[in-house]
């Protein structure tokens, strides 16, 4: 564990419940559901017609026109949260020539995501089909993972490193683990993470569909997503990106920034298991969250709320609710466990992110988020889960799973500064 200590000082957000970040925190604390039919495209045909659809997002308000031609809807996602972030954490960039504000050079990017453009693949496939000579110049380049990374820091004018990780749905908690690491190695100064996704698409839902992955609860949207209920019969697809400032606690205090929390440290392991079931033992998420207390410093006791994966499927609530209390014992029973999936749907790539965001401002205000639709816990769910209404507690301590398709488990521990 280092001594230097790396915290978060800015946020943004566009989410299935908020166009900002404070918008987002006030419509999960009022327990309010952004899942509604698709509006994308025609999903009248397919076993499930409903998702989290980021709402009245232009991106024309962000991007002049030829920007937002060649650029997909999960880097321009990535544009409007990182803006608010940057924004939020008064973050100014300057140069090595000593001109005010933070050296450009030193400021990095960890922006991640789990299926890339796979609107825009979609689009140019059904092109290719109609007229080869329809397709985008700028198809590869909008569309490839790492793009969103890229235009975010074409868009701020940051020149340190900048990369992009998949870890499906563990990934963007990796990024704020990313982040850290390229701060406590000395390559950036500052780092702007997240997660990012919109894959809201035919071929997504289809394949999802035919997995039996995808909740069919379309005659009542709102009521679809419940993760650790009895009858939670799928998860709920859903987009947005999420955006953390992140940088040593001095160098915030150097340049008068407010940190909402510290990354105190985290941990990626493998289930080995399968390609999407998680390891019904939860073994590799019990390594994950032992691992990560450990390397951040802390006791199981000092962790106060766990913003679970929690995605309402019957498999992942149930192994994740065996992980935790394998993990944390007698203390499972004390802690505040809530999941934002059951008002955004599983935003993909942002999931972790926006987890990661719920964490902060609940150590912020001393407010967890409740899981809505929780009417009878599933068999096994035993734990406080908050249901259905927020709750007034203190968090001093926090941490945050991440368990991601071919078994990826990522966990990070946040704590009040």
């Amino acid at each position: 564990m280092s001594s230097q200590q790396v915290v978060v000082t800015g946020l943004g957000a566009l989410t299935p419940v908020g166009n900002d970040r404070e918008s987002t925190w006030q419509a999960l604390l009022a327990g309010t559901s952004g899942i509604a039919p698709i509006t994308r495209f025609d999903a009248s045909a397919l076993p499930t017609s409903i998702a989290g659809e980021v709402k009245g997002f232009d991106p024309a308000a962000l991007l002049d026109r030829k920007r937002e031609r060649r650029s997909a809807r999960f880097s321009q996602l990535a544009i409007g949260a990182a803006r608010e972030a940057v924004a939020d954490a008064r973050l100014t960039l300057g140069g090595e020539d000593g001109s005010e504000g933070v050296d450009a050079e030193r400021v990095g990017v960890v922006l991640n995501n789990a299926v890339a453009g796979m609107d825009g693949i979609e689009q140019a496939v059904d092109q290719m089909h109609a007229d080869p000579r329809t397709v985008s110049p700028y198809f590869v380049s909008s569309v490839i993972p790492n793009m969103p990374a890229c235009e975010v820091a074409i868009d701020l004018g940051v020149r340190g490193p900048v990369t992009a990780s998949a870890l499906a749905c563990a990934s963007g908690v990796y990024a704020l683990l990313e982040a850290r690491r390229l701060i406590l190695s000395g390559e950036a100064d500052v780092v702007i993470a997240g997660g990012t996704d919109s894959a809201i698409t035919p071929v997504m839902f289809t394949g999802l569909s035919n997995m039996g992955a995808l909740s069919r609860r379309n005659d009542d949207p709102a009521a679809a997503s419940r993760p650790f209920d009895a009858d939670r019969d799928g998860f709920v697809f859903g987009e947005g990106a999420v955006v953390c400032v992140v940088e040593s606690a001095e160098h915030a205090r150097a340049r008068g920034a407010r940190p909402y929390m510290e990354v105190a440290g985290g941990a990626l392991t493998s289930d080995a298991f399968h390609v999407s079931a998680p390891d019904p033992s939860g073994a590799g998420a019990v390594s994950a969250m032992r691992k990560a207390l450990r390397a951040s410093g802390t006791e199981a006791r000092d962790i106060d709320y766990i913003c679970a994966h929690g995605t309402s499927t019957r498999i992942n609530d149930l192994t994740e609710t065996r992980a935790i209390r394998d993990v944390y014992g007698a203390h499972a029973y004390d802690l505040a466990v809530s999941s934002p999936k059951s008002m955004v749907g599983h935003l993909i790539g942002a999931a972790g992110a926006l987890s990661a965001m719920v964490c902060a401002l609940a150590i912020r205000d001393g407010m967890v988020p409740p899981t809505i639709n929780l009417d009878t816990p599933g068999e096994e769910c035993d734990l406080d889960y908050v249901p259905n209404t927020a709750r007034r507690t203190e968090v001093r301590g926090a941490a945050v799973n991440a368990f991601g398709f071919g078994g990826q488990n990522c966990v990070a521990v946040l704590r009040a500064v």
